[in-house]
Order: C-alpha cells, then structure tokens, then sequence
C-alpha cells in the first residue's frame, strides 16, 4: 500500500475562523475529512498533519523519509513565502512533493505571490480551495504509475 503524508502549516487549523471571505467557512476537521473520504476505497493510505512551527513541519517531512512515505502533499502557510528551511527539508527527502494552496496567492497580496518552497516541489496547486488537495493527491498517486 502506497503512503502519502498531507502537511498543513500555520493557521489552517483556523480554517472557517480565518478569513473566511478568502478561506471559506469549511474548517480544519471538515477538510481533512474531505481529503480521507475521497481515497477511502483506493489502495492508499493517507496521514494528514498540521503545525504553527517550522520545525515540527521539518521533523514530519524528514520523518517521511524514515518510513518511506511515497509522497507528500504539503501547504506550507506563509511559511511558502520565507521558508527556506522547509524548501531544503523537502528537497533531502527525494520524495515527489507537490505544494498546495486554497486560495489562488497569484491575486492576493505581493509578498505571497512568491513561494521559496516550490522550487523543491514537482508541483504547485493553488486557488482550487479543497479540491487542490485531491488534485494533488491523484497527481502523486498517478507518478506511481509511471
């Protein structure tokens, strides 16, 4: 069974507190119940984790490595912007990682229109709100195919 760990950074876990106007009213648990639901009956196994801190998110992606997660999906929060610790972190582990982001950072303010993180990522989604999960998720699950 192919692994895949989701990492979520600062204030997700405020989601439908946050900024609703650019978040939505949908909270933390809601989305990670969302993700779980959509791959439930494939041959996946998911773990979805969330930290305020930069080095929890550096423990938990060094930690895919040790138990050999096949991919990971990550939104690093305003992390994205400064990080980059956690743009070196992913870049160690070789594991095929894609960026996510719920709101499209392109329309928003300056300073999020650059991401220090996705260079190490084979991907970045942004402005799909939850489906950009699942987007990708399936994107990782169809490179094991390749």
């Amino acid at each position: 069974m192919k692994k895949i760990f989701i990492i979520n950074g600062p204030n997700l876990n405020f989601l439908g507190i946050r900024e609703t106007g650019i978040y939505g009213n949908d909270n933390y648990d809601s989305l990670c119940s969302y993700i779980q639901e959509k791959f439930r009956d494939k041959n996946i196994k998911i773990e979805i984790f969330q930290s305020n801190y930069e080095g929890r998110i550096i423990d938990i992606i060094q930690n895919a490595y040790y138990e050999k997660i096949d991919g990971i999906v990550i939104n690093p929060g305003a992390y994205t912007h400064y990080s980059y610790a956690i743009h070196d972190a992913i870049k160690s582990v070789s594991i095929p990682t894609v960026e996510v982001h719920l709101s499209d950072i392109h329309k928003r303010e300056d300073f999020r229109k650059i991401s220090v993180t996705a260079p190490a990522c084979v991907l970045q989604i942004y402005g799909k709100g939850k489906e950009g999960y699942v987007e990708a998720v399936e994107y990782i699950i169809k490179s094991f195919e390749k």
